[in-house]
C-alpha cells in the first residue's frame, strides 16, 4: 500500500507524460522491493473509489496495446470422446490417465485449467479471460476467439451452436456492462469483480461471480446465436476471428457450412505428417488424400487454413520430417496459410509411452528437435505464420521428448535463423514511418487455385505491416484475411500501425487485381465484428460474406 500511496500523490501534484509516469513505478517498485511493477489497472484498484475518476484520466489515456493487433481468447470445450477413437500420442479425454480433460490436453495448460475453473461454460470462460486482458491493461475491442478442446464439427450441432453463442453474449454482455460514450466504467468493473482481490482465483469469490453471471447469461434458445452474432458487429467488445479445430476426416461440405454459420474465418486441421505408413501406424484415422481434400475446400469457402504438424512421430525419422515439412510448400495441393509445429511428447497412458517403455520408440530429443525446426524456417514462405513451435504442456508431465515449453525461444537464440513468416516480421510495439512503406503482390498457385499474398511491407527492417489474402479459382474471387499489425488500438481510434488507412489500400489492391482479371464480384470471409468496416467500404451482407459488386 506504500507505493500505492506514493505514487498517487506524485501524480496528482502534477501532468506526468507516459515515460515519466513508467519512470516513477520503477524507480517506487524499487524503493518497496517489489517484485513486479504494478500496472496501471492495479494502481487504480487500489485508489480510493472516490477519486477513481481523476486518476483513471491520467493513467488509462494510453493503455498498453495488445502486440499483434487482436486480443486472443482461447475457450475450451468440455471432454468428449474422439470421433474416430484415439490416436497413439494423444494423452487426454474422457476417462484418460489425467482424468476427464479434453482431447489431447492434460488439465494443466493455462486455457484447460480456464475451462475447469469455469466448468467449460463458453460465457465463463469469455468473462473471465476479458476480465484477466482489463487487469493486465490490454485492449480488448478486438477478439480473435479460438475454440479449443478437440474436433468441434464432430460433436453435436446444438452444442456448437450453444457454446458459439455463449462466448458471443459474453462480449456483448462485457461491453453493455462496463463500458459507456467515455470508456471503461471503472468503479462498476471494480465492484462486480470484487476488486482488488488478495487471490483472484480464490474459490469462494470465483463462484459468487459465476452466480451472478449466470442470472445474467439466461438459456440458449433457437435463433439467439444469429441474435448475438448481429449485436456483435456493433459492440464495444467484437469478434474480429473464430478459430475452429478439426480432423482433415472431419471437414467435408456440411461442416464447413455449420463453421460458416458460427462465424468461423480460420480452421486449424490436425494433419500431423504427410506420410501415410506413419499415420496408419499412430492410428490417425485419416490418411493425406483427406488433408488434400479438406484443404481445398475449405480455401474454396475462402476460409484460413491452419495445420499442426507433428514430426518425431513413430516410425518416422529426421530424414522423413526434413521431408515432410518441405513438401508443405512445394505440394501446391498443401501450402497452408498457417503452421503449428508440435514435436511428439511422450505422456502416460498413451500407446507411444508403452512403446518407449519398451525400446520400440524414441521421442526427437530438444536438441533435434530445435536443429529441425530453425532449419526448416530458413525455408517458410513469406505468406505463412508459424503460430506455435511446441505444446504448451508442463515438462512434469512428460516422460520423454522435448523437455521444454519455450522451444522457439531457445531455437531462435541458438541457431538465429533467418526466417521470413509472417510472425517474425511482426512490427511489434515498434513506431514506423509509414511514408517509407511499400505494396507488394506474391502471387502463387495453392490446390487448384491462384493466391495473391498482398502486402505492406518496411524494406529496411524487412517488416510486415498489413497484408492481405486474395483466392481465384474458377471464375471466383474472395477476400481470405485481411490484417494490419502494430498494437491493439481501440475500435475508432487512430494507432501507430493500425486504422491509418492500411487495410483500404490492401484491399484496393485485391479489387484491382479482381477486375483484370475479368471478374465482378469479390467476397470477402469477415470475421463478426468486423462486417461495419467493410460496410463503410462498400460492402454488403451476402450469407456468411460480405461482397462488393466492381465496375
Amino acid at each position: 500500500m506504500d507505493f500505492y500511496q506514493e505514487f498517487l500523490r506524485e501524480i496528482k501534484k502534477q501532468n506526468h507524460s507516459d515515460k515519466q509516469l513508467a519512470k516513477l513505478k520503477r524507480s517506487l517498485a524499487l524503493k518497496y522491493k517489489l517484485n513486479q511493477v504494478p500496472t496501471n489497472i492495479e494502481i487504480l484498484l487500489n485508489c480510493p473509489e472516490k477519486e477513481i475518476n481523476l486518476f483513471k484520466h491520467k493513467l488509462l489515456t494510453k493503455p498498453t496495446r495488445t502486440i499483434a493487433g487482436v486480443a486472443p481468447v482461447a475457450i475450451m470445450t468440455k471432454p468428449a470422446p474422439c470421433p474416430h477413437g484415439k490416436c497413439a500420442y494423444c494423452m487426454g479425454g474422457v476417462n484418460s490417465y489425467f482424468g476427464d480433460v479434453p482431447q489431447s490436453y492434460t488439465g494443466k495448460e493455462p486455457a484447460t485449467m480456464r475451462g475447469i475453473r469455469n466448468r467449460y461454460d463458453s460465457y465463463l470462460q469469455v468473462f473471465n479471460r476479458l476480465e484477466q486482458y482489463l487487469l493486465l491493461g490490454h485492449v480488448i475491442d478486438k477478439v480473435e476467439l479460438i475454440i479449443m478442446g478437440g474436433t468441434f464439427p464432430s460433436l453435436p450441432q446444438s452444442y456448437q451452436e450453444e457454446f458459439t453463442w455463449g462466448a458471443f453474449k459474453a462480449m456483448n454482455d462485457f461491453s453493455k456492462l462496463f463500458f459507456n460514450k467515455e470508456g471503461l466504467d471503472f468503479i462498476k468493473f471494480k465492484q462486480f469483480f470484487e476488486l482488488p482481490a488478495v487471490d483472484l482465483q480464490d474459490k469462494k469469490r470465483t463462484e459468487r461471480i459465476q452466480l451472478k453471471l449466470a442470472k445474467i447469461k439466461g438459456i440458449f434458445q433457437e435463433k439467439e446465436l444469429a441474435k448475438e452474432q448481429q449485436i456483435n458487429e456493433t459492440a464495444k467488445i467484437r469478434c474480429v476471428a473464430l478459430c475452429l479445430e478439426t480432423r482433415p476426416d472431419y471437414c467435408g461440405e456440411k461442416e464447413i457450412k455449420e463453421m460458416l454459420k458460427l462465424g468461423c474465418t480460420r480452421v486449424e486441421l490436425g494433419v500431423q505428417h504427410l506420410d501415410d505408413k506413419i499415420l496408419k501406424q499412430i492410428e490417425r484415422g485419416h490418411g493425406v488424400k483427406e488433408t488434400i481434400q479438406a484443404t481445398k475446400k475449405l480455401k474454396n469457402y475462402f476460409l484460413k487454413v491452419g495445420y499442426h504438424v507433428m514430426p518425431g512421430l513413430p516410425g518416422s525419422s529426421i530424414t522423413k520430417d526434413q521431408k515432410m515439412l518441405k513438401q508443405l510448400f512445394t505440394d501446391q495441393n498443401l501450402r497452408p496459410d498457417a503452421l503449428k509445429i508440435y514435436p511428439c511428447m511422450v505422456a502416460p497412458g498413451t500407446k507411444v509411452y508403452d512403446w518407449f517403455k519398451a525400446g520400440t520408440f524414441q521421442p526427437l530429443t530438444t536438441e533435434k528437435a530445435a536443429k529441425l525446426i530453425a532449419e526448416f524456417k530458413e525455408t517458410v514462405p513469406e505468406y505463412v505464420r508459424i503460430l506455435r513451435v511446441q505444446r504448451d504442456i508442463p515438462t512434469y508431465q512428460i516422460t520423454a521428448g522435448v523437455d521444454m515449453t519455450n522451444l522457439r525461444q531457445y531455437l531462435t537464440q541458438k541457431y538465429q535463423p533467418k526466417c521470413r513468416c509472417i510472425r517474425c516480421r511482426e512490427p511489434k510495439n515498434q513506431n514506423l514511418d509509414l511514408k517509407s512503406t511499400e505494396l507488394k503482390i506474391k502471387k502463387y498457385l495453392a490446390s487448384q487455385g491462384e493466391e495473391y499474398f498482398i502486402s505492406i511491407e518496411e524494406p529496411k527492417k524487412d517488416l510486415l505491416l498489413g497484408f492481405c489474402r486474395l483466392r481465384i479459382f474458377n471464375k471466383q474471387a474472395g477476400i481470405r484475411e485481411l490484417h494490419v499489425y502494430g498494437t491493439a488500438t481501440g475500435i475508432g481510434e487512430e494507432g501507430n500501425i493500425q486504422h491509418r488507412g492500411l487495410g483500404k489500400k490492401l484491399l484496393g489492391a485485391a479489387e484491382k487485381i479482381v477486375q483484370k482479371n475479368k471478374i465482378k464480384t469479390i467476397l470477402v470471409i469477415s470475421g463478426i465484428g468486423v462486417k461495419e468496416y467493410y460496410q463503410k467500404l462498400g460492402y454488403f451482407k451476402e450469407g456468411y460474406y460480405m461482397r462488393k459488386d466492381l465496375s
